[in-house]
């Protein structure tokens, strides 16, 4: 089995920072991209950042400038440093792993539990 474990949400005010990890664990054979998705109440989910395993990052528009995304394969973690929030990024953060478990395996997606982040104005 596999998990994603989050840490890091919390509340701050606007152009406060706060920092999110999550790490895999379990039977991983390839870890591929990951990454960091959110979710506002009453909006989909969208993607915020993504890395694949040479630190090539990709990112939402919005967040461009103002978050930073970095993984440590090593330790099968992913990162996201958001800096100079504001009330828009309030929502459920939510970590992602495109992984294969075995060789044969196809990739597929993981998700962790998600983790709050509210910014107040």
């Amino acid at each position: 089995q596999v998990q994603l474990v989050e840490s890091g949400g919390g509340s701050v005010q606007t152009g406060g920072s706060l920092r999110l990890s999550c790490t895999a664990s379990g039977s991983i054979y390839n870890l591929k991209l990951m990454g960091w998705y959110r979710q506002a109440p009453g909006k989909q989910r969208e993607m915020v950042a993504l890395i694949n395993r040479n630190q090539l990052a990709n990112y939402t528009d919005s967040v461009k400038g103002r978050f930073t995304i970095s993984r440590d394969n090593a330790k099968k973690s992913v990162y996201l440093q958001m800096n100079n929030l504001r009330p828009d990024d309030t929502a459920v953060y939510f970590c992602n792993a495109n992984l294969k478990r075995l060789a044969i395996s196809d990739a597929r997606d993981y998700w962790g539990q998600g983790t709050q982040v509210t910014v107040s104005p």
